[in-house]
This record gives structure tokens, C-alpha cells and sequence, in this order.
């Protein structure tokens, strides 16, 4: 499911190029020791991750492949702790279900084939957080118990050093509400909580010590100063209402999250083991909801630790149906099926937009018209479309009757077509459709970055943000002059050519001297300033 079709599509600006970038100028630099983007410190990020992508690189290269496979093998790790943990914990076939209902929702299956930083980070936490559980789960057995406190301890100091100190918020919180339900801090003993403290701190504070002995508390500072940025502010425009998170969850994690209604509101005949993990994976997903709602930054993937407990809600609905202590009324495959039905008519009516596109932007002018310049010279791109990728569509709507008819005699046998079909749609939809999208978001400015590729010019950005420019220009490090800046670029005495790429939106560089436009497509505009136009 994971490693094919991973180098189909360019990185996507900003998070995956990000990431690449970073692990790019590290094979580039020899320095594995600092994060960089564009060869100077990057604050955001320790380095764990990017350390997956380095490797990866060094072995298949410096591409769009080599960039996501870590994630694609984090994801087979993933789905087959899923399935141990749901066998110890229940039975094997409680762990299928888990399995299934992850990997057969869309967002869950998707982020296996990006380049992201959060499947790593997610798995470490919901380790880290499962061992804790596990030592207050575990009655008999002291050394087995510290040894579960040592796990969790390495596993969350490898959420912080993969992504931060947030990996601490979540699973300090979790952890804190856990304690208040159980009613009792005794369930840890002192020595488990030192065994587990230190494990933490250790791995946590290796590679942040070893920078700090060499660079002081600066690196310190910037680091903890973006940290409190990002809750407090909406960093770079991604902002959304409280709600925004719940939305995300509800569609994307479809057709799981369509089963964790049911999770609730009676009370099963569990065992305290079952119980017990349940209400972790509940307090998993209320902490992570909440603290994300609140935060002001709203990006998807910030919510994306709720997979887990998503999936393992899901499943538990289908093993109790599997078992027949749950009996679902008939409204929930209509549920089910309106749902299903959005995503399959978007899939069916895209790809038929696409092709009559000038149409369809002609009625959608009729009704609001689309004032956003930069969004419909995106849409100019020369994307072909055949018409027969509805057909992934069709098909989706085919799996969703099948479900609807199924579920009336055997809900079990329905919700596995349903979640298999998913499967077969989204490996159609990142073969065939993904592709096609990504030609209009930023296929033609990459091509140019790639263009430019071993030339002795300058190419930067200028008026968005944007790491794409970087990674497929393949810039070099070094031979920089010291007056380096933008400012230099647009005004001073260059020593070679500097190409800028702009949104067609922004016409600041008109206005400067020596500055000309040379081409703009599909949203895009470029720039060329050369040595020669020095007065």
C-alpha cells in the first residue's frame, strides 16, 4: 500500500520540500549535527526526521522517492503494532479491524505517502503513551513494569526530538487526566516514575545538550521563543475557526470516524484491560482536539496524533459487532452512505470540471466570481485530462452500494468491503488524480527551478514563502558574497544573474530598476536582474 507510486508527484511546498530540504543540505554540508534550511540554522525542527530522509537519500538519492519512503516504512511498522497491540490487548481480530480501519480511511492512509514529519512523531507519542499505560496495566512483575517505563520514557524522547516539546503537552496531559480517572497516583511507583523520567530526559536532551554545549542557550532560546509562536499566533496565515479540527477529523478520517459514535454511551462487558485502554484512547483524542482547537495555528496534520485513537474507536465498534453486543440501526449506512457519496461525487466530477473547465469557470462567475488572480492563471496549467479518471469515482460508488447492501444482513462483511475499497480508491486517486492537481498547484515553477539546475545564477523567491526553489534548483552551499540579502539581490552590485520568482499578483519588482519580467505561467511570475544592468 505504502511504497508504491511515492516519487509520482514533486514535493509539495512548504512541510515535505521542508523536510527534504533539510535533509538535503545535510548530505550536502556533512553537518548532521544542525537542522538548515537554505544553509542557516532552522529553529523549527530537531533533527530526528530529518536524519530518516538523509539516510534514505544517501542510498536512492536526492528525490521525491528517497524523501517519502521513510514515512511508507513507518507505516508498515505502524499497521503492525496496530495489530499486536490490538491482539494483546483483545484478540487478533480486534487487531484486523484496527489495521483495516486505518489504513482504509483517507487522511490515516495518505500521510504514509508524504514526506511529513507526523507519522513518526505520532507513532512515538502513542508509544510512549501505550508503555505508561501498560506499566499501570501490569499487576504482577516489577522488572517487566520498568522495563515498560523505560520504553515509554525512550519513546516520548523520541517524539521530542522528532518534533519538539509539544510530544511532552500531549502525552503529559493524556497521562495527568488518565491518573484523575484512575483515582489513584499509586498505580506508578516512585521508581517507575524515576526510571521513566530519566529514560526521557536522556534521550531527549541528547542531541539539545550537545547543541547547547556548542552554541550556548541562543539555539535554546529561538527554538522554545518559535514554540510558544506558533500556539499563540497563526503562523503564516494557516488560521480556522475552533471547529476546524473537528471537520478535518470527521471527513478525513472517513469511514472510520463514522463508527466512534457508537464506541460510547453503553457500557460493554470488557475487561478492565479493555476498559482501561479505551478510556487512554478517549482521553488521546478529547487532549489532542481541544489543545488544538485553541491553539491559533490551524494546519491540518496538527491533528492528525487523533488518528490512533480514531481507528482504535472504530475498530472496537466493529469487534462488538463482530461479537453482537452492538446492533446498529438502519440510519447509520444511510449515514454512511451520504458521506461516502460526497467524496465519490467529487471524484467523479473533477476530473469531468477539468476538462470543461472554461464552462464551469463561467457558471461559477455567473453565481461568485473567482477574484483571486493567482488561483485562475493556476487553473491556465496545460493539465490533460482524460475523462476516464472518473471511473475511480464510479467505482467509489460501487464499493458504497455494495456497503449499503451488505450491511442490512452482515455489518462486518459490509464495513470490510468499505474500508478494502477505500483502500483500492486512494491508490487509484494518488496514481491517477494527484498528479493532475499538483500540475496546476506548482508543476510549471518547479520545472523552471529544475531548469536552472547546475547553472552558475541565483534563483530565489521573492514576496512567499517557499523551500521548493531551494530543493530542486539544488542550491549549493558557500561562495555567497557577505553582503548577501535581498536587498543586495534587487539592488546591488551582483555577481551573476539572479532569476526572481514571484506570484503574478505581486508587481513590486516592476517597479525596480534592472529588473525584468522574462515569462509567467500558471500563476507564477519570473524576474531576471543581470550583472550587466549595474550603472
Amino acid at each position: 500500500m505504502f511504497i508504491p507510486y511515492l516519487g509520482i508527484t514533486h514535493l509539495f511546498d512548504w512541510d515535505e520540500v521542508n523536510f527534504a530540504e533539510s535533509a538535503r543540505e545535510m548530505l550536502m554540508t556533512g553537518n548532521y549535527l544542525k537542522v538548515q534550511i537554505n544553509y542557516q540554522t532552522f529553529w523549527e525542527k530537531p533533527p530526528f526526521f530529518i536524519w530518516m530522509e538523509a539516510i534514505s537519500m544517501s542510498i536512492f538519492g536526492v528525490n521525491e522517492f528517497a524523501a517519502r519512503l521513510p514515512n511508507a516504512l513507518i507505516g508498515i511498522i505502524t499497521l503492525v503494532v496496530l495489530f499486536n497491540i490490538g491482539k494483546k490487548v483483545f484478540d487478533p481480530v480486534f487487531g484486523i479491524f484496527w489495521v483495516m480501519a486505518y489504513a482504509g480511511s483517507f487522511l490515516p492512509h495518505f500521510y504514509f505517502k508524504s514526506g511529513i514529519i507526523d507519522p513518526y512523531f505520532n507513532l512515538f507519542i502513542f508509544l510512549g503513551i501505550y508503555f505508561v499505560w501498560k506499566v499501570s496495566a501490569f499487576q504482577k512483575g516489577g522488572s517487566v513494569r520498568k522495563k515498560f517505563a523505560m520504553l515509554a520514557g525512550v519513546f516520548l524522547g523520541l517524539a521530542v526530538l522528532t518534533k519538539g516539546p509539544v510530544a511532552l503537552i500531549i502525552s503529559g496531559l493524556t497521562i495527568l487526566i488518565y491518573i484523575f480517572v484512575r483515582r489513584s497516583i499509586k498505580i506508578f511507583s516512585w521508581k517507575e516514575v524515576f526510571i521513566f523520567s530519566v529514560s526521557l530526559f536522556l534521550i531527549a536532551s541528547s542531541w539539545f545538550l550537545v547543541i547547547f554545549i556548542i552554541d550556548g542557550p541562543f539555539f535554546m532560546t529561538e527554538f522554545i521563543d518559535y514554540q510558544i509562536r506558533l500556539f499563540k499566533t497563526k503562523d503564516a496565515g494557516h488560521g480556522g475557526p475552533f471547529f476546524y479540527h473537528f471537520l478535518v477529523l470527521l471527513f478525513g478520517c472517513f469511514p472510520a470516524s463514522m463508527y466512534v459514535v457508537k464506541a460510547f454511551g453503553k457500557k460493554y462487558s470488557d475487561t478492565p484491560q479493555n476498559k482501561q485502554l479505551k478510556s487512554v484512547m478517549v482521553i488521546c483524542l478529547l487532549v489532542v482536539l481541544i489543545l488544538f482547537s485553541v491553539v491559533e495555528t490551524k494546519i491540518v496534520h496538527y491533528s492528525s496524533f487523533c488518528y490512533f485513537p480514531i481507528t482504535f474507536l472504530a475498530a472496537y465498534t466493529l469487534h462488538k459487532i463482530y461479537r453482537h453486543k452492538i446492533f446498529m440501526a438502519s440510519f447509520f449506512r444511510v449515514v454512511v452512505l451520504s458521506f461516502g457519496c460526497f467524496f465519490a461525487f467529487i471524484l467523479t466530477a473533477l476530473p469531468l470540471c477539468m476538462i470543461n473547465l472554461k464552462a464551469v469557470l463561467k457558471w461559477i462567475a455567473s453565481i461568485a466570481p473567482i477574484k483571486d488572480d493567482f488561483v485562475l492563471a493556476n487553473l491556465e496549467a496545460n493539465v490533460n485530462w482524460s475523462g476516464l479518471e472518473s471511473m475511480i469515482g464510479v467505482f467509489y460508488f460501487i464499493v458504497l452500494i455494495i456497503f449499503f447492501l451488505i450491511a442490512k444482513k452482515d455489518l462486518v462483511k459490509a464495513s470490510i468491503a468499505l474500508f478494502f475499497g477505500t483502500m483500492v480508491t486512494l491508490q487509484c486517486v494518488l496514481y491517477f488524480i494527484v498528479p493532475k492537481v499538483e500540475g496546476y498547484i506548482q508543476a510549471s515553477v518547479i520545472d523552471f527551478y529544475q531548469s536552472q539546475k547546475g547553472k552558475n545564477v541565483y534563483v530565489e523567491v521573492y514576496g512567499f514563502k517557499s523551500y521548493a526553489h531551494l530543493f530542486y534548483f539544488d542550491k549549493k552551499p558557500g561562495n555567497r558574497p557577505e553582503s548577501f540579502n535581498e536587498e543586495w539581490l534587487l539592488r546591488g552590485k551582483i555577481d551573476k544573474p539572479v532569476y526572481f520568482v514571484t506570484k503574478i499578483t505581486n508587481h513590486d519588482l516592476d517597479q525596480i530598476a534592472g529588473i525584468k519580467l522574462i515569462n509567467s505561467k500558471n500563476g507564477f511570475s519570473v524576474y531576471l536582474r543581470m550583472p550587466l544592468s549595474e550603472p
